[in-house]
């Protein structure tokens, strides 16, 4: 399968939150980078056909989804960054709702459901009111009606929102298992969520397309880039001033600082340390601390 994301453009009055995107994705995971209003969830309601584009289109193996209709949305599976409940709903009745919707077969509705709940670990739970589950339950169970039809194309809008370190692991092992047959986007502010799951990682800064790389071509533009220095409180104010800082630790031998510079700093120091590159490290190079805020 071939998703083609081409010339897509979104206007709100005078503002463009997506530019003239153009991308190609095929099976495999997609990490979408980029600060608060990138244009990130515009572009992912585009693709999951809640929100028209101004201009383009998306196409499914050269055939565009205006045409497809309702063969492409039953291609999606889509979790948004807020999505609603029903507070009167129990879980399972929920997720069979959702699958009313969805137009799937009735008598799957019992299997696949108990399955996805046991997955997100709601199982237990499937019998309460939504009202009453915390906000990582109601992630968990936007996560499992996300599954329901068996996507071969999952949007995830910040899907680790409210979740726990282990229910972020087993989440990521799950993109894992099943991305090899689906084209995965997933949107997110935590770094450490695409890292060694994603293909490749969008990058997208004031609604265009920045860059579109694997996860270590992105490391290798900071390689040598990066560095490491223990420093006391006034030199500390100075490197701030001059580079781009990452991460600040205290100790009792100072204040250590991960910072980027694209050169070798002039900095006399015997601590000065070239240090290895992650994602926290790219997202701060692509983007400066301004437009994180």
């Amino acid at each position: 399968m071939k998703l083609e994301i081409k010339n897509i453009t979104k206007e709100f009055k005078d503002k463009k939150a997506v530019n003239n995107f153009n991308v190609t994705l095929t099976p495999g995971v997609y990490g979408l980078l980029g600060p608060n209003g990138a244009g990130k969830t515009t572009l992912m309601r585009i693709i999951a056909d809640v929100s028209q584009p101004s201009q383009g289109n998306i196409y499914v193996d050269g055939e565009s989804k205006d045409k497809m209709k309702s063969r492409y949305t039953e291609l999606l599976g889509y979790l948004p960054q807020h999505i609603g409940f029903y507070k009167n709903f129990k879980a399972i009745d929920f997720l069979y709702y959702v699958c009313s919707l969805k137009g799937l077969p009735k008598k799957i509705w019992s299997d696949k459901c108990e399955s996805l709940l046991k997955f997100v670990n709601l199982y237990d739970d499937r019998k309460r009111k939504i009202g009453g589950f915390s906000g990582g339950m109601k992630q968990r169970l936007g996560i499992a009606q996300a599954l329901l039809n068996d996507p071969k194309i999952l949007i995830l809008d910040e899907p680790t929102a409210g979740l726990d370190p282990n229910e972020r692991i087993r989440f990521k092992n799950l993109i894992s298992d099943i991305s090899k047959d689906k084209i995965v986007i997933l949107s997110t502010h935590i770094t450490s969520d695409i890292e060694f799951i994603a293909n490749e990682v969008i990058i997208m800064k004031n609604g265009v397309l920045v860059d579109k790389l694997s996860t270590a071509d992105i490391l290798n533009k900071l390689n040598g880039k990066v560095y490491s220095v223990n420093v006391n409180q006034s030199e500390m104010e100075k490197i701030k001033m001059k580079y781009r800082v990452s991460n600040t630790i205290r100790d009792n031998n100072g204040i250590n600082v991960r910072f980027i510079s694209e050169v070798k700093p002039d900095l006399l120091s015997s601590t000065l340390k070239l240090e290895e590159p992650n994602l926290e490290d790219a997202f701060l190079f692509y983007f400066n601390e301004k437009e994180m805020a």
